[in-house]
């Protein structure tokens, strides 16, 4: 059996960087929020329950509008946990697969819903990243060229941080001061040692 890390963090903690460390570290990464923009395109299952629930304009000759489904679903909690009963058990099932199928010491998921989706009942160990808020809004802002607003939002539809604290086996902390490679480099080393007690 595998060891299923799990990786969670609010908007603009930084997962993605951190996860690069792991993958220079030979550890292989599921990106929960890319694979899933591919099974909106390529999941005929997914494709036809968000047409039925929420119009055609959903997917153009391009293939999937983000855009239109975000403004649907992003002010009305309904409709959001409707896409998410949609989207969610599809990804658990994709992400499984996929996990099953490495052959490293241990695999990586990056997920910003972690939580929330309780996709972290999926993964053995989770790593919560932390990042003052000045810092995550900076970095959203510049990543997606949205306003503070627009950031504050989102991140005000998210867990806050204590509340995914909870969950957390290792913290990592992205906060500009602390090494992110020591402090990645230190729970590696803790979950191949993990790794190594169970065999």
């Amino acid at each position: 059996m595998i060891l299923k890390v799990g990786i969670t963090g609010g908007i603009g903690t930084g997962k993605s960087t951190i996860c690069k460390i792991f993958s220079i570290l030979g550890i292989p990464i599921y990106n929960a929020d890319l694979e899933a923009k591919k099974l909106y395109n390529t999941d005929e299952t997914i494709k036809q329950s968000l047409i039925q629930h929420f119009g055609n304009q959903l997917y153009t000759t391009e293939g999937f509008n983000k855009e239109a489904l975000r403004n649907i679903v992003f002010k009305d909690q309904e409709k959001l946990n409707l896409l998410n009963s949609i989207v969610h058990p599809r990804i658990k099932q994709h992400a499984n697969q996929w996990m099953e199928s490495q052959k490293s010491p241990y695999v990586l998921k990056e997920a910003a819903l972690m939580i929330e989706s309780e996709s972290y009942k999926q993964v053995d160990k989770l790593i919560v990243v932390t990042s003052p808020l000045e810092l995550r809004i900076k970095r959203a802002m510049c990543r997606d060229g949205a306003t503070i607003q627009e950031i504050q939002s989102r991140i005000d539809h998210q867990l806050p941080a204590d509340s995914l604290l909870k969950y957390a086996h290792f913290v990592i902390e992205n906060d500009e001061i602390h090494s992110l490679i020591s402090q990645v480099m230190q729970v590696h080393s803790e979950l191949l040692a993990i790794v190594q007690s169970c065999k």
